[in-house]
């Protein structure tokens, strides 16, 4: 078998060392072979319950030490691991377990309601809440896969349509995890606080890379995001590095970072959504010995593309390619732009995703692939030695605090309503979250309704990151000459 799949990966990560305390959560230490004994007792499970190689299994669950060591089982099983982030209504649960044709889901207790709900009257799937079912089973060890093969389907999309499965393949995220734990990791830095989703891709890279790790690595987890919660873990677990997204950042700022002193912290990575230079600037004035690591990714890249090498890093730039990327900015006509002139960012590598799963109409204004490269849709430019800069990113998507948000999923909830004509979702630019999900709707002739009545509606359909936090009501939402909706108008209407 070769070694280059997640399974053995993992494996071979679990007897790389001896035992020793490995992942903090909720005040407790997870030993190393402790956890490594349970993953093969869930690898175990997933296999007598019927799951077999090639088989998609979402999981459905906020941060906890279960998560990575469901995934490694999952790998080890050859399965696809599908995550989902906790926060999905039961429409996008429903259609991602649709369109996945997945074989099982796991879940946590406080998710229950959400996964009957997208169940609901579809076909039966089997649901395993937490591990404790799977973990009656025998140890199992990794079954043979080829690296080539299908390890991850993770959703996400475009500026249009409902989220699409991004192919990641053993060998893509086996190896952008190991170029970034390379390009990262700095002697002494053993100690990281995990704030970030591990459901995301950004996440989902983070778990790999510490697979790769050449010293001991542990991980202090947050089940979410708390700003003081992560000062005084900072402080108490003495943390030397972590992983944050821009909107974690703009949160603490608002906090009275002097009262916190982090001496023994020494860098933050930062990625999944543009970073104001304000913000860095700030952070590191009022955070003094901290510096922020940008990087640049996508899911179709395998989380990773560019970062900023510890001693090397550029404020306002995204960093350097991986060793196993080429980014490339090209014009409008499709050529080769000179260094410092922007065009749309461009990246090719035998790590980039296998393709988008099942059939999805053509984006474009998205993401796209043309001859073995990627065309991310996002502007940049690359400097005289290499390091990217991104000056814009695609058209209509919002990213609020790191997440996704596709306009055209708060419209079709919101053009649900019984008393909604039709609808138009924009972001507006937000100093705390990145971009704040902001609704227009025009209503049906005669009837009124609350503001604070939509905003549910669309919460209770979208989930508790996608639904929009403004409505402004308009006597009709401008279209375009071909009657597509004119968001560039609605943007003028935000002041």
């Amino acid at each position: 078998m070769s070694e280059l799949t997640l399974g053995r990966l993992a494996e071979e990560s679990w007897s790389r060392f001896d035992d020793f305390d490995s992942v903090f959560y909720d005040g407790v230490w997870h030993r190393s072979h402790a956890l490594a004994e349970r993953a093969r007792r869930v690898c175990g499970g997933i296999v007598e319950a019927g799951i077999r190689p090639g088989d998609r299994v979402v999981v459905m669950m906020a941060n906890s030490p279960e998560v990575p060591l469901i995934y490694q089982a999952l790998w080890a099983a050859g399965a696809v691991v599908t995550p989902v982030v906790f926060l999905v209504g039961a429409e996008e649960l429903r259609h991602i377990l649709t369109d996945s044709g997945a074989a099982a889901i796991v879940t946590s207790p406080e998710l229950v309601p959400t996964v009957e709900a997208a169940l609901a009257g579809g076909p039966g799937v089997p649901v395993f809440v937490d591990t404790g079912e799977l973990e009656r089973a025998a140890e199992h060890g990794p079954v043979p896969r080829d690296p080539a093969d299908l390890a991850a389907l993770m959703y996400t999309g475009g500026t249009t349509g409902k989220a699409k499965g991004v192919m990641l393949s053993h060998h893509g995220l086996w190896q952008v995890a190991k170029d970034s734990y390379a390009m990262s990791h700095q002697e002494g830095m053993d100690r990281a606080i995990v704030p970030v989703p591990l459901s995301h891709a950004y996440g989902l890279i983070v778990t790999i890379a510490g697979m790769h790790a050449t010293v001991p690595q542990q991980a202090v987890l947050m089940r979410w995001f708390d700003p003081q919660v992560f000062l005084t873990l900072a402080a108490e677990q003495r943390v030397r590095y972590g992983t944050v997204v821009p909107a974690m950042l703009q949160m603490l700022l608002a906090e009275p970072l002097e009262r916190h002193p982090l001496p023994d912290l020494a860098f933050l990575t930062c990625g999944a959504a543009p970073l104001g230079r304000e913000v860095l600037e700030e952070f590191e004035r009022r955070m003094p010995g901290v510096q922020i690591l940008e990087g640049y990714g996508m899911t179709e890249t395998s989380a990773v593309t560019t970062f900023n090498p510890p001693g090397r890093r550029r404020v306002g730039s995204v960093g350097l390619p991986l060793p196993g990327y080429k980014v490339t900015i090209r014009d409008s006509s499709g050529d080769e732009a000179e260094p410092g002139d922007p065009g749309e960012i461009c990246v090719a590598g035998d790590s980039l995703m296998l393709g988008y799963w099942g059939e999805h109409a053509a984006d474009p204004e998205g993401t796209t692939m043309t001859g073995g490269e990627l065309r991310t849709g996002d502007i940049g430019c690359l400097d005289d030695d290499g390091y990217l800069y991104v000056v814009d990113r695609k058209k209509d998507l919002i990213i609020r605090g790191g997440f996704n948000v596709f306009p055209r999923d708060v419209e079709d909830a919101l053009n649900t309503h019984p008393d909604v004509l039709m609808s138009g979702v924009v972001g507006r630019p937000d100093p705390r979250v990145g971009e704040e999900v902001v609704a227009f709707v025009q209503l049906r002739p005669d009837v009124t309704v609350a503001a604070e009545e939509l905003i549910e509606w669309a919460r209770d359909r979208v989930g508790r990151v996608k639904y929009p936090r403004e409505i402004t009501f308009v006597d009709s939402i401008p279209v375009t000459s071909v009657l597509k909706l004119d968001r560039k108008a609605l943007r003028s209407r935000l002041g």
